[in-house]
C-alpha cells in the first residue's frame, strides 16, 4: 500500500493497484482491511513502528543528546533515501488520506518535538524559546515534505548537517551549530 501511495499518490492508489502490486485476490485484501483507508492507516502505523525501531537502534550507542539526534535523523534520512515512495506515502500523501491520517502524522511531529525539548536540559545555557522544539520539528518535516514531493530522491542524507545545525542552534548557540555543519564537511 505505501509503495503504491508513494508512487501513484493516495488518490490514484486504488485497491486494484495494491492488488496488482501484491498479487492478492480482492477477497484476501478485504479479509484484513475494511477499505483502502484502513489498509493505508495500518500500513502507516506499521511503517512508523519500523522507523522508530531503526531510530532507537541507531541512537542506542550514542552517549549525548546530539549524538542520538544525529544518529536517529541519519537513520530516517537513509531509510527514505532507500525507499523514497515510503517517505512520500508517510509525509506527502498523508494529506490525501484525510484527517485521521494527518492527526497520526501530527503526533509523530509532536513526539519529535518532545525529543528535541530534551535538549533544554542538555544545553545548560540561556533559556530557549518555548516554541523551539515545535519550530525545529516542523521545519525539518517541511523540508523533507518538499524534497520528497519534488522527487529529489537519494539526496536526503545530504541534509543531515543542516538539520543538525537548525536543531542545535536554539539550544547550544551558533558556534556549536556551525560545528555540526562542519562535522560532515558541509
Amino acid at each position: 500500500m505505501l509503495d503504491a501511495v508513494g508512487a501513484e499518490g493516495y488518490g490514484r492508489a486504488s485497491v486494484q493497484v495494491v492488488l496488482d502490486r501484491t498479487g492478492l485476490y480482492r477477497q484476501a485484501f478485504y479479509n484484513d482491511f475494511d477499505n483502502k483507508l484502513d489498509c493505508y492507516l495500518q500500513a502507516y502505523d506499521a511503517a512508523l513502528e519500523e522507523i522508530e525501531a531503526r531510530v532507537r537502534e541507531a541512537a542506542a550507542g550514542e552517549g549525548t543528546w546530539r549524538g542520538r539526534l544525529r544518529a536517529g535523523l541519519g537513520a530516517v534520512l537513509d531509510h527514505f533515501d532507500a525507499e523514497p515512495n515510503l517517505g512520500r506515502a508517510l509525509l506527502v500523501e498523508v494529506h490525501g488520506a484525510g484527517a485521521e491520517a494527518t492527526s497520526r502524522r501530527d503526533l509523530v511531529v509532536h513526539r519529535f518535538g518532545a525529543y528535541l525539548e530534551q535538549a533544554t536540559a542538555a544545553a545548560n545555557g540561556d533559556p530557549t524559546p518555548t516554541i523551539a522544539p515545535e519550530a525545529v520539528a516542523a521545519g525539518i518535516h517541511s523540508v523533507l515534505h518538499s524534497r520528497l514531493a519534488n522527487r529529489e530522491d537519494g539526496r536526503l542524507r545530504q541534509l543531515l548537517p543542516e538539520f543538525m545545525y537548525i536543531a542545535v542552534l536554539p539550544y547550544f548557540g551558533v558556534d556549536e551549530a556551525r560545528l555540526e555543519l562542519r562535522r560532515d564537511g558541509a
